[in-house]
């Protein structure tokens, strides 16, 4: 039987301390909020204890954050989409950041199995003043196992309305996408790390984000395949294409550094659960 979970997540800030309280309703929910850098900032862990999505199955996870807090959100391993037989698999994400407020969104890869029929949709709604930093890693297939995509669809939307879309479908029966050099050439994962704003970014800042993304790029091994744009005022958006996950989640991890460095004057303090 399909599963329909969801989960309802907020960010308070009281006094000097942010506190995350949640609502969860299926299997997810998230885990003892930890605070590694001090109470302005409260790591989460999201945890989907099925693992994985099959047909007919719907995830909804809605996070808003409330004036001067700062939430950090990750998860402990990757979203799996399943074969599915027909039914589509959904993962929807809403996320809201009020005035003056901080969001990292920074969940692990999403795997496709072969034959998968899914969706993955994020939205994020920002007021004037609030900023979130976020990605959106994509895996087709599994190589290591040998079990490639060769059937199956994927779609991903990414959204700030109004200022930013994003939206493909990958279907593996696309050789022309799947295969050539205007497509994913052969690659197998897909990264988007992203930097948006509420009120317009001041040349700047945005300047010092693209710069510090591009140093990371040039040193990296995937810099032929990488690169940093600011598509508007509002957005800088850093793009990777790898043959697998590893390369290109290292990539994102040291421009997150950077990022947290150069736009929020923060080190880059990875959430525990990546070290485990």
């Amino acid at each position: 039987m399909p599963w329909h979970a969801r989960l309802q997540l907020d960010y308070t800030r009281e006094s000097a301390r942010t506190v995350a309280r949640f609502e969860h309703n299926g299997p997810l929910r998230i885990l003892q909020s930890l605070y590694p850098e001090g109470d302005a900032i409260c790591h989460n862990v999201l945890v989907h204890p099925p693992g994985g999505l099959v047909g007919g199955d719907t995830l909804d996870i809605t996070a808003t954050v409330a004036p001067g807090a700062h939430g950090l959100l990750t998860t402990p391993g990757a979203t799996r989409f399943y074969r599915s037989n027909g039914p589509l698999a959904l993962q929807r994400s809403h996320l809201s950041v009020a005035e003056d407020a901080r969001l990292e969104w920074l969940p692990l890869e999403a795997l496709c199995y072969n034959a998968c029929n899914a969706e993955n949709h994020l939205t994020l709604n920002l007021a004037p003043g609030a900023e979130c930093m976020g990605w959106d890693v994509t895996a087709l297939g599994l190589p290591h196992a040998n079990q490639p995509f060769e059937t199956g669809r994927f779609v991903q939307h990414l959204e700030v309305p109004g200022v930013w879309l994003e939206r493909g479908a990958i279907n593996a029966a696309d050789h022309r996408l799947m295969q050539s050099p205007l497509g994913l050439a052969g690659h197998r994962c897909m990264a988007s790390l992203f930097f948006a704003a509420g009120t317009p970014l001041d040349r700047i800042r945005r300047d010092a984000a693209l710069e510090a993304a591009r140093a990371v790029i040039d040193a990296h091994a995937l810099k032929a395949t990488a690169g940093a744009t600011s598509p508007n005022p509002q957005m800088v958006v850093l793009r990777v294409l790898a043959p697998q996950v590893e390369p290109a989640m290292q990539l994102l991890k040291a421009v997150r550094v950077a990022w947290r460095e150069v736009m929020w004057n923060l080190t880059g303090a990875p959430p525990r659960i990546w070290a485990m």
